[in-house]
């Protein structure tokens, strides 16, 4: 029985060791990005993403919680607007400011309090196509090693590329009405 107890911790703290070790040798920085193709120009898409005021006609975020609150300052578009939210647990708590609005591109700093802090970058890229506008929606920032523990159980890229092709498919629509 003790023989058996034993083997069965070794066991157990081989496995976490072996993940631990596993997700050191993760990337130290992720990236998640996903496009789309929009039949409007985009000078119909940009003020979409470059005002937060526009974002509950596309945003997969702003429908999670109802009871959402959320704050905005700075200017109501382009560069220093901000947009800080507090919610229930499918959205968390956190804060958005607009850093850079060109006419193709738009980069957003991404600070997540709740449910666990992290430090993103969000960029939106509007390239002219035959057929209209390439949208691409990407988020990057640094993997710290709980991120890279996590990232052995959990498919960040599938969890967010996820919701990312479901606000750019609402994107789509807003912007080709």
């Amino acid at each position: 029985m003790i023989k058996a107890v034993l083997v069965t911790l070794a066991v157990a703290a081989v496995a976490i060791v072996a993940v631990l070790a596993y997700a050191a040798t993760m990337p130290d920085t992720f990236r998640v990005q996903r496009s789309a193709s929009v039949k409007a120009a985009p000078e119909k898409i940009h003020p979409l993403i470059a005002g937060f005021d526009r974002w509950p006609e596309w945003s997969p975020y702003e429908h999670r919680d109802p009871q959402m609150k959320r704050t905005r300052s700075g200017p109501k578009i382009g560069k220093g607007a901000i947009y800080e939210w507090d919610g229930n647990n499918n959205v968390g708590k956190g804060r958005m400011e607009i850093l850079d609005t060109s006419p193709g591109k738009i980069v957003i700093k991404l600070d997540f309090l709740r449910p666990f802090e992290a430090s993103n970058t969000a960029i939106f890229t509007l390239e002219p196509a035959s057929d209209g506008t390439r949208v691409t929606w990407a988020m990057e920032g640094p993997s710290q090693f709980i991120g890279k523990v996590m990232s052995v159980f959990i498919d960040m890229d599938k969890m967010v590329g996820k919701d990312f092709e479901t606000g750019l498919a609402s994107m789509k629509a807003a912007a080709e009405k």
